[in-house]
């Protein structure tokens, strides 16, 4: 088994690293390093040492790697879908929480009167104007079906509230785990028609980007209460302050400080706190450095986000060949006629696309020579070829 050495660009959580087998080692030298770990760090710039094959980020999102020229150059990219779940979920319920009473809004009375010798009574007839609302028998909308937005409805099922849920593209998994009391909409209207609480759990992409704007808002209840825990450029925030400012929606509760959100009547702005919990970073280090050493060492990729997922499994021939290329016609075929021309016999491939990526695994039966390795290197949209074994 071939030794291997990780570069870690954030601090990494030891549990995650200690995932590693004999023979890989933390490198402090990124010169060096097949794989990379990485949580925060920006890497849109950075120079790929020649030794890269993999990146994994400790974390759902991935703005902070360049995925096109990742893939251009043959280097997977892996994040950890999940692996923060729970931590972001439960920061959710704190929020739906925040929403309903004006905690925030107590503790600041309680602080501005600290030194008053009479506070316990003073509280007593200070308290009414902090008066809230219970969350039990409300209705909370969840878009987006996820593993954070399944384990959101489901808890909030728990806590006694009527749950719609919205998502097109749910998986047959979130299918599976989803409560059958969490109420399916087939569109979105339907929640913002008829809930209390609209909590947002999609990804960032053109087609989400301002989603809860003007005309979304128009069409919500008076009085919405509005949780943004996904992304910052998931809501048009000229339109939500506006929306804040008339009342209409009554609260903002988000974890994605930005200039104006900080500034919105009746919000509440957190630090990014979603994952930052000591679990959440210890299951999204042994999920990364999984998909690490499986693909290093055996060449199969899961949880990747600009190439299509691969398993196949274990390499029992003398030899894996591993093809990472753009998705064009008559690539199967130009890899199979150089082994034939090579005497070269082909015991397993697989093939697998995504968009302009493709991922191509070969296993053989012997030791491939280098004429044949340069040769398949010279096909046209090659990205790279690495032996796995």
């Amino acid at each position: 088994m071939k030794n291997r050495k990780i570069y870690c660009l954030n601090p990494i959580s030891k549990i995650g690293l200690n995932k590693f087998r004999s023979g890989y080692t933390i490198t402090d030298k990124i010169e060096e390093a097949h794989g990379i770990l990485v949580r925060s760090a920006d890497m849109l710039s950075m120079e790929f040492p020649d030794a890269l094959r993999a990146v994994a980020r400790a974390g759902a999102g991935v703005n902070n790697i360049p995925l096109d020229r990742c893939s251009e150059k043959g280097i997977v990219v892996f994040n950890t879908p999940g692996a923060n779940a729970n931590g972001v979920k439960e920061l959710v319920i704190a929020g739906l929480l925040l929403a309903s009473r004006d905690i925030r809004g107590g503790m600041e009375w309680v602080r501005e009167n600290s030194s008053d010798e009479n506070i316990a009574k003073s509280a007593e007839k200070a308290k009414k104007a902090f008066a809230g609302h219970e969350i039990q028998g409300k209705k909370l909308g969840v878009i987006g079906l996820g593993a954070i937005g399944v384990m959101v409805a489901n808890t909030a099922i728990d806590l006694g509230m009527e749950v719609y849920g919205y998502d097109p593209y749910i998986s047959v998994g979130s299918a599976w785990n989803l409560k059958r009391d969490v109420r399916h909409s087939e569109n979105v209207d339907e929640l913002y028609e008829n809930c209390d609480f609209i909590t947002i759990h999609v990804p960032a992409m053109p087609s989400t980007k301002g989603m809860i704007n003007a005309e979304a808002i128009a069409k919500m209840k008076d009085g919405v209460k509005i949780l943004n825990f996904a992304r910052d450029t998931l809501v048009a925030e000229d339109d939500l302050a506006a929306a804040l400012e008339s009342g209409h929606v009554a609260e903002y509760i988000t974890d994605f400080p930005t200039v104006k959100a900080v500034k919105m009547k009746n919000s509440v702005v957190l630090p990014h706190l979603g994952a930052s919990t000591a679990e959440s970073e210890d299951n999204c280090a042994m999920m990364a450095a999984a998909e690490l050493q499986d693909y290093l060492d055996n060449g199969n990729i899961l949880h990747s986000v600009n190439y299509p997922d691969c398993d196949a499994g274990v390499c029992r021939t003398e030899s894996r060949i591993a093809c990472l290329h753009g998705n064009l016609p008559g690539m199967i075929s130009k890899f199979t006629s150089i082994m034939s021309e090579e005497n070269i016999n082909i015991a397993n491939l697989t093939n697998k696309g995504r968009d302009k990526i493709a991922y191509t695994v070969i296993d053989i039966d012997s030791r491939i020579t280098d004429e044949a390795l340069d040769r398949i290197r010279a096909i046209s949209g090659m990205y790279r070829v690495r032996i796995v074994k």
